[in-house]
């Protein structure tokens, strides 16, 4: 995006990224390139990220321009993120000119540069999983997102022996060192996945997936029935609880402790969660996966944090798909 002579990467706010950039009456520019990661299946290959043309203007619109492979087998890319964002818009020194790829399966990191040259990103660095096996007893990253002190902060899903743990590893934004965990405290979920965190109001929320030794084969709806059977309901944090995620944890973003565990409901699993875009609002949404619902969290007059279902998709009758009753 178009920026000033004193600003950071990114907008100071999604509603300035609507209007445009300072100096600008128009919204930001218009996309050139997607970067895609493309997993094989099965892992025979290299990962890949593709680079495509979505410039309407190119000979090669819509088309893919180049692939980046993986240097190893079975790393399974996921979630990606910047070595920095709107998060460092106060910071004119900062630039977001590398991708950050958590490989979910082999717990690799890859730092890629699409800086030099956007239409062909290179490899800069890769972070070992010892690295985070020894500095934060961590594995199987998956969400990544850019601080404003330039740091780097990954959610992950379990610790080296694929047991389940809601931990966080903090990648030195320059180095891209491993630094260690976030958290702090006795108290970690015993599931992750995703999070968003709102400094404003001092909050930072994370989802649960599932085990990754559980889930890494793929998706038994009979596991999440056996484990349910086997948590023990009165301690969600026990490392003998539910095979797949049913809660929202609310972190202090100052103390990075652990606040609240929001109980969404037996098989929810929620995923993907996200505050509203405009920063003052202490609200948001997350979708759960198999009941198919989207759960409004939303901060109390308290004080604390809540979560009510809004909508809720009915499942569909289907053959030949995992589940003869499909959820939404």
């Amino acid at each position: 995006p178009a920026k000033c002579g004193t600003c950071g990467p990114g907008y100071s706010s999604p509603l300035e990224a609507m209007k445009g950039n300072v100096g600008f009456v128009s919204p930001g520019p218009r996309e050139q390139l997607l970067y895609l990661p493309c997993i094989s299946r099965p892992p025979e290959q290299p990962d890949y990220l593709a680079t495509v043309d979505v410039d309407p203007s190119s000979p090669h619109y819509c088309q893919v321009i180049h692939r980046l492979p993986m240097p190893h087998v079975g790393d399974e890319l996921h979630h990606s993120g910047w070595n920095s964002c709107s998060s460092c818009f106060g910071d004119p020194t900062k630039s977001r000119n590398l991708l950050i790829l958590p490989s979910l399966l082999s717990s690799r990191i890859y730092v890629v540069d699409v800086g030099t040259d956007p239409r062909a990103p290179r490899l800069h660095k890769v972070v070992e999983p010892e690295e985070l096996f020894r500095k934060g007893n961590v594995a199987h990253p998956h969400t990544s997102h850019c601080l404003g002190t330039g740091d780097i902060l990954i959610s992950c899903l379990g610790d080296p022996a694929g047991n389940g743990k809601g931990s966080f590893i903090l990648l030195d934004g320059q180095t891209f060192e491993v630094k260690g965990n976030w958290e702090k405290g006795q108290k970690i979920p015993s599931l992750g996945y995703d999070f968003w965190y709102q400094p404003r109001h001092n909050v930072l929320l994370s989802t649960e997936w599932g085990i990754p030794k559980v889930l890494r084969h793929g998706f038994n709806p009979a596991d999440v029935e056996k484990g349910e059977q086997n948590s023990q309901k009165s301690d969600y944090s026990s490392p003998k609880s539910r095979f797949y995620g049913r809660h929202i944890n609310v972190w202090d973003w100052s103390s990075h402790t652990l606040l609240q565990a929001l109980d969404l409901g037996k098989g929810s699993i929620p995923l993907e969660i996200r505050f509203l875009h405009d920063p003052a609002a202490a609200e948001g949404f997350v979708g759960c996966a198999l009941s198919g619902a989207v759960h409004r969290f939303y901060r109390t007059q308290k004080g604390d944090w809540a979560a009510e279902k809004v909508i809720e998709v009915p499942n569909k009758k289907v053959q030949g798909w995992l589940l003869p009753d499909m959820p939404g």
